[in-house]
């Protein structure tokens, strides 16, 4: 599109979900519960597994590598979400716009990729016991995971740039709670052909890649529980496995219905909905499943209280 005599956006207006206010607030206290709780829950995760010898594990690196994440991950995107409920107006600047899409983006690939590496680190710790210390040594674990935020900082790097590129000059208006790709595709006056051509092939493949590898993972999992005699041992193998299927199953659900799909068939609003779930709901569930099914990280937590106790009796006496 020709951008002559076009006066050049340099700010972006986010629509949020109502115009009402009653409801933008209720939403507010709804959206605000469920940040503070999943910044706590995952802080909490990281907390255990520094302080608590037995869970320093490759299992547990990766969880609490996953909590780190998840608290970066929502704060990415949470606080504009916060704001357009409490205001009529939030903007966001054109460079602050694309900085937001490219660690969103970063994280969710980081997000895909870990989930992958955790899903084959339990095949290796069920399929293959003995040599399983071997095959995910302390060395190996750090390598998977340092490779995981490399990786996925890395994945939307060329996207961002192009989108750097683009001129926008008009709507201003962003129908999200933040700077996704295809609302910003959408107010730009460039040819944005290749953008997302490019942006649709890297998050596909990222996306469906770490899944299919997660699911042949799980694939082998399943089929070495069915062949153990003991139905204790079967139970113990598929309670090690159902936090971390849990999970994949609700973050890769909403992912591959928000982004592996041509973008001409997206609707901004059930868009934005779906986002709800893996910007806001997801890093809490998360927390939440680890803790809850998890008979180490509840031993280590308590272990953690009983501390926490003595040291205030200590101090009281």
């Amino acid at each position: 599109m020709d951008g002559t005599n076009q006066t050049a956006v340099t700010e972006f207006i986010f629509l949020g979900f109502s115009s009402v206010l009653y409801l933008r607030l209720t939403l507010f206290v709804i959206f605000l519960t469920v940040y503070l709780l999943s910044l706590m829950g995952n802080t909490l995760i990281i907390f255990i597994v520094l302080t608590d010898v037995t869970l320093q594990t490759p299992m547990y690196i990766f969880l609490g590598n996953l909590s780190f994440l998840e608290i970066w991950y929502t704060t990415a995107t949470v606080p504009k979400l916060l704001a357009t409920c409490l205001a009529r107006v939030v903007t966001i600047s054109v460079f602050g716009c694309i900085t937001q899409y490219y660690f969103f983006f970063s994280m969710g690939a980081t997000e895909c990729i870990l989930l992958a590496v955790m899903a084959y680190d339990r095949y290796l710790a069920i399929c293959s016991p003995l040599r399983y210390s071997l095959l995910m040594s302390l060395r190996v674990c750090l390598r998977f995971s340092a490779g995981s935020w490399i990786g996925g900082f890395i994945a939307p790097l060329l996207p961002t740039i192009l989108i750097s590129h683009l001129s926008f000059c008009g709507p201003q208006k962003i129908n999200h709670f933040f700077c996704d790709s295809d609302p910003i595709f959408k107010l730009s006056c460039s040819d944005t052909f290749l953008v997302e051509a490019l942006g649709y092939t890297c998050t596909s493949v990222v996306i469906l890649s770490s899944f299919l590898l997660t699911m042949f993972s799980y694939g082998y999992i399943v089929v070495t529980i069915i062949k153990l005699s003991s139905q204790k041992a079967q139970r113990k193998a598929f309670s090690t496995c159902a936090s971390h299927l849990t999970v994949v199953t609700i973050y890769y659900g909403t992912i591959i219905f928000a982004y592996v799909r041509p973008p001409a068939t997206h609707n901004f609003t059930i868009g934005k909905v779906i986002s709800v779930f893996y910007c806001v709901v997801t890093p809490l569930v998360n927390p939440l499943i680890y803790t809850l099914r998890n008979k180490d990280v509840k031993k280590a937590f308590r272990k953690v209280l009983t501390r926490k106790r003595l040291l205030l009796t200590r101090k009281m006496q």
